[in-house]
């Protein structure tokens, strides 16, 4: 069940609002129950066996996390608990591995050693990875004694609570469970008010925005994994267009995500802050998919760096950090983690090379941009004329390589990615619809003879394509976003007024009149017609 189907928003979310409300009335607990089971209806919609797959991996989980707790409290059995931990762990990587991996691992013992491996085709739980990485979070939060106090229901609200199955955000216990406990389970008109207003803007985003350019890019692709050679401006629509819906689907369903758990009283954490506006891939990957940035950083590369570091202390080489760190510090501490966490993170999104390769592009980009960082320190003494000159080329540069990389993520196979990669480069030539030439007059045999060839694409199928790319990048690039605009009303955890930079947005309080409350009505109205036509669920190998 999407949240952009008919039946969730028409069937599933109303009754489960007014269990939810009714319930609350009389009982906190029997409301709170009722989520759970309306969570655990939700997962079991697309598929019931879902249940019965998650189900023991939250019970071993709840176990493993039991005995971690009771082993801090006696601190003579340190060895034993990081035993327990590391036990937790490998099982839920396992279990990730088997429904994730084993058909890709099995793919490349064939491709490699030309064996016959017979694949299981097995078809993927409900937001796995996201789910994993929850269960991972918490049982290093137990074992190092961040979380105290739990209960199965707290753990099973915590796993299951629907807003963030289907693509998260990813969750931390310690910022959810205190909100549950607190929660009066009771309607609030403004708790209300901020819900809807996400929701209709996440549906906005993910209906009429990403789906549309989905209908203009999704055929490149195709074209290409056939063995069409692309031609310039088509792999650059390919490649800008994916990356704008990407975007606009991802942080559709995390603001869908917010206003949903809003109904129940509940602030998730933010996970996109106009990320297409950042002006170096440092900074692009602070504000794009927040919650993953945020565990592969303090889950992965800091205990990964701080190990590194602590065994290059041990042998009397030098720690990195400050201007005199050295070549030898730089490699063995910032960019060799820097690598394994990224293609972590490429393999965390999907089996297959392209996500391989797009996971250790970003990686290379972290470490030029790092490395950079180093050097410009040493060559610009004046902040503000560097930051003049290098936030504008910084931009370019970081759009050009995320678009650039995310061809790997969106190809089918990596003969269809090399030749999108050649059609950007201009490698398989240039090419115009064919009525344009006529149009052109002398021009058009001008380009013909300097080797411009014609498209099959018409001209209005090809200026649509233009436009479904450009607006979206305009209002991606230079609209207030979601957070700019509901500031006020905190919208996710820790986003408040002056957290906002964008102080235009917050000074125009389009949210409080009555324009705004038209535009709103509009945006739902052309939400709702739009719902039920051609949509793809990118998340299925998540």
């Amino acid at each position: 069940m999407l949240f952009n189907s008919n039946e969730f928003l028409f069937f599933f979310l109303p009754v489960t609002l007014i269990g939810f409300y009714v319930l609350g009335r009389y009982s906190r607990s029997g409301a709170l129950n009722w989520l759970i089971l309306a969570s655990l209806f939700f997962y079991a919609w697309w598929r019931p066996l879902n249940v019965l797959i998650i189900a023991p991996s939250i019970a071993i989980n709840f176990t493993l996390a039991r005995i971690l707790a009771r082993l801090n409290e006696n601190d003579e059995t340190p060895r034993l608990s990081k035993t327990i931990l590391l036990l937790g762990v490998a099982f839920n990587i396992a279990f990730l591995g088997f429904f994730k991996y084993v058909d890709f691992v099995s793919t490349s013992i064939n491709d490699v050693f030309g064996s016959n491996l017979v694949m299981l085709n097995i078809i993927l739980p409900l937001g796995i990875s996201f789910i994993t990485f929850q269960k991972i979070a918490f049982l290093i939060d137990v074992q190092s004694g961040r979380i105290r106090s739990f209960t199965l229901k707290d753990y099973c609200i915590f796993v299951l609570f629907f807003p963030q199955l289907v693509a998260g955000p990813i969750v931390h216990y310690r910022e959810m469970i205190p909100q549950f406990r607190a929660n009066p389970c009771r309607f609030n008109k403004e708790d209300f008010a901020v819900g809807i207003t996400l929701l209709i803007f996440g549906l906005f985003k993910k209906v009429v925005i990403a789906d549309h350019v989905a209908t203009i890019v999704s055929p490149i692709y195709e074209r290409s994994a056939g063995g069409e050679g692309t031609s310039l401006i088509v792999a650059w629509i390919a490649a800008v267009g994916f990356t704008l819906q990407l975007y606009f689907d991802f942080s559709g369903y995390s603001d869908m995500a917010l206003g949903l758990a809003r109904f129940f009283g509940i602030k998730l954490p933010q996970n996109f802050d106009a990320p297409l506006r950042a002006s170096s891939i440092i900074d692009f990957w602070l504000r794009w998919h927040m919650t993953l940035t945020r565990f592969l950083t303090g889950y992965i590369y800091n205990p990964m760096a701080l190990w590194l570091t602590r065994r290059r202390l041990a042998k009397g080489l030098p720690a990195f950090g400050g201007r005199n760190t050295t070549i030898g510090s730089f490699v063995y501490l910032l960019m060799f983690p820097t690598l394994v966490t990224m293609l972590i993170s490429g393999l965390w999104h999907g089996a297959g090379y392209g996500f391989i390769i797009w996971g250790f592009l970003h990686g290379c980009f972290l470490i030029v941009n790092h490395a950079w960082r180093l050097a410009a320190s040493k060559l610009w003494s004046n902040r503000r004329a560097y930051d003049r000159v290098m936030t504008p080329v910084g931009f370019v540069l970081t759009f050009l390589g995320v678009c650039i990389a995310i061809v790997f993520f969106r190809a089918t196979t990596i003969a269809s990615a090399s030749d999108l990669l050649r059609g950007l480069a201009g490698l398989n030539g240039v090419g115009l619809p064919k009525g344009i030439f006529g149009q052109l007059g002398g021009l058009g045999n001008t380009l013909q003879s300097a080797g411009v060839f014609a498209l099959s694409w018409s001209v209005h199928d090809f200026i649509k394509a233009l436009l479904w790319v450009a607006v979206p990048l305009f209002i991606a690039l230079a609209c207030p976003d979601t957070f700019e605009i509901l500031a006020p009303y905190e919208p996710a955890l820790g986003v408040t007024e002056q957290s906002v930079k964008n102080k235009l947005a917050l000074a125009m309080k389009w949210n409080t009149s009555i324009p705004w409350a038209v535009a709103m009505a509009a945006m739902a109205a052309i939400t709702i017609v739009s719902i039920g036509g051609p949509s793809e669920f990118l998340y299925w190998q998540f």
